[in-house]
Formats: structure tokens, C-alpha cells, sequence
């Protein structure tokens, strides 16, 4: 296990507590019948899976960063991966691991650590990994990413957007400035979809592309959210919020204010409330002489205002 060696000192080197993330995910993996709270991580690994489908070739060796018990590997198929290495920091994770047709190994390390040389794999995917990030954060991760990758080798990953679960933090927030006169973070902080093409670009990835998807979830209310995101969602996934500066608790007074809040701001008209999860999906490769390269600039032919002529110079071929 490389787990144990990973820097779980103050926040000066890390936002977040990789020794309580670890804990989080451990104990996530050991609840009754997960597969009830992995609803969204199936969903999502079976999208990023489709991504690997469109790429017309086959993978010997791939990585998957995070792989929980494994959501992206059910989906793919072995006449597309020949075989997959899975590597999370929850030993429990992995133990739980879904069945696939893929040969498969599983490597117990923290995912911001990677123990693989540099040029190993084919393919590397994520999905809901990266969810709690920063700047500089994200930009040790997708080093590690590039670096364990082949030359035409290809990333596809998928994290949570910058607006998801705005409806729950907007209320929690309004509700805490109303009855306690401040507040603070009770779910992890997220990045924007502005922000991944250039941190991808400075991992020294190259012909990117960066799409958004949400998924909403309705629930009686604030109270079930809670318990969704707390019983199931998020700790099953292992992604409480494990910032430094975390909130122990909340208040039962605040509580009851934030639920009012969010069922007058964002209720549905059959009393239901809604919980949206922004989710960014992201591909990009290293670089190899053999890839296609853009054209120099000022060395088109064509102005793009021909265009509202396109027409009439085809027929003029024809004739």
C-alpha cells in the first residue's frame, strides 16, 4: 500500500485531509448494499465509458484513478481495454470491487501520489474523482496524470461542476447568516468549467476537449437531501466535505431555517425540491509526432465570410 506514506500534514501543503478522506472512504465502502448509493458514480463511469468507445482503437494497459469499487471497468469490454489497473486510496474500495471482464489489479495508494513510471499507460479515465479541488491542486493531479501516460496516450475524466448542489449550499448559507451571523463550508468546494482547459493545458495536455452535463435529483425535501447526501451519496462515495476548516455541526435552528429557505427558492410545484449535480467531462492527450497538428496561422485559403457563398461555388464544380 502507498496509501500509508501520502502528506496528510496542515493545509499549508494540502486543502484537504487525506487522512479523514481515507477514513471516509473506508468506512463508505463497508455500508449495507452500496449499490444503492451508487446510482450517480454507475452513470457517470458508463458516460466516460461511452467516451472510450468513440476512440477507434484498442488499450493494452489503462489506469483507472479512483476507482471505487470499480464504475467505469463494468461498463468497458475487453476487446477495448486489454487490461486494467484500479488504484484508490480505500482498501475497503477495492475489496468490494464489481465484477468486469477485464483483467484487472488493484493497487491500494493515494491518487495524488501515483506509484507507476513515467510512460505506463495507454489510457487513463476518472470518474467523480477530482471533486474537490483547487487550483494548484488540480494541477499536481493531472501532472501525475500526463506523466504516468504513454506519448498518444489519452486521459477522460469526469468531476463535479462548480454549480453542484448550489441549491443546497445557498440555503445552508442564507440560513446561517440569519441565525448565527456567519457561516462555513459544510460541502467541499468545486471548480469551474472556465478554469479546465487551461489547468489541463498547463498539465501538458493538448488537443482538449472540456463538455458539462447536469443531473437532477428531486426529494421531499431539505431533511432527505441531508440524509442522501450524508447516509448515502456522499459517504458512500467517501466525499464529505474534509476541507481543514470543516464545520463539525450544525445547528437544529439553522437547519429548520434552511430548509424553509430552499423549499420557498427552489421548490417544485409538487412540493418536491430539487438537487442538481454539475458534472464536467474532460478528454485530452500527450503529445506524439504522429498526432494532427493545427493549421499555422494566416495560412487559410477561405475567409469565413465565403461561407454565405458555399452554395453557389459547389454547384460551380459541378458544372
Amino acid at each position: 500500500s502507498a496509501a500509508a506514506g501520502a502528506s496528510s500534514g496542515s493545509g499549508a501543503l494540502s486543502p484537504f485531509d487525506r487522512r479523514l478522506k481515507r477514513k471516509q472512504k473506508n468506512w463508505a465502502a463497508l455500508q449495507a448494499e452500496p449499490a444503492k448509493c451508487d446510482y450517480l458514480r454507475e452513470e457517470v463511469g458508463g458516460r466516460i465509458a461511452d467516451r472510450v468507445f468513440d476512440i477507434p482503437r484498442t488499450f493494452p494497459l489503462a489506469l483507472d484513478v479512483g476507482s471505487g469499487r470499480g464504475y467505469i471497468a463494468q461498463h468497458l469490454t475487453k476487446e477495448t481495454v486489454e487490461k486494467l489497473i484500479q488504484v484508490d486510496i480505500a482498501e475497503n474500495a477495492l475489496k468490494n470491487a464489481v465484477e468486469s471482464e477485464i483483467p484487472t489489479v488493484n493497487v491500494v495508494a493515494d491518487e495524488e501520489f501515483l506509484p507507476f513510471k513515467e510512460d505506463t499507460f495507454d489510457l487513463v479515465v476518472s470518474s467523480l474523482r477530482y471533486a474537490l479541488i483547487v487550483y494548484l491542486h488540480f494541477i499536481f493531479l493531472v501532472k501525475d496524470i500526463h506523466q504516468v501516460l504513454k506519448p498518444d496516450g489519452v486521459f477522460i475524466g469526469a468531476m463535479f461542476g462548480g454549480d453542484t448542489l448550489y441549491e443546497l449550499r445557498c440555503s445552508l448559507q442564507l440560513a446561517e447568516l440569519e441565525r448565527e451571523g456567519g457561516f462555513s463550508p459544510h460541502v467541499s468546494p468545486f471548480t469551474a468549467v472556465s478554469d479546465l482547459g487551461h489547468l489541463l493545458s498547463r498539465a501538458g495536455f493538448n488537443t482538449l476537449t472540456v463538455d458539462t452535463d447536469e443531473i437532477q435529483v428531486n426529494y421531499p425535501g431539505l431533511f432527505e437531501v441531508m440524509e442522501d447526501l450524508q447516509g448515502k451519496y456522499i459517504l458512500c462515495m467517501g466525499e464529505s466535505n474534509c476541507s481543514w476548516n470543516r464545520k463539525p455541526l450544525l445547528h437544529r435552528e439553522t437547519m429548520l431555517a434552511a430548509a424553509a429557505i430552499y423549499r420557498e427558492m427552489y421548490g417544485n410545484s409538487d412540493g418536491s425540491v430539487p438537487a442538481t449535480f454539475q458534472i464536467y467531462y474532460m478528454i485530452g492527450w500527450k503529445f506524439h509526432e504522429s498526432q494532427a497538428r493545427p493549421a499555422q496561422r494566416g495560412s487559410a485559403t477561405v475567409s469565413f465570410g465565403d461561407l454565405a457563398k458555399i452554395d453557389g461555388l459547389l454547384s460551380r464544380q459541378k458544372k
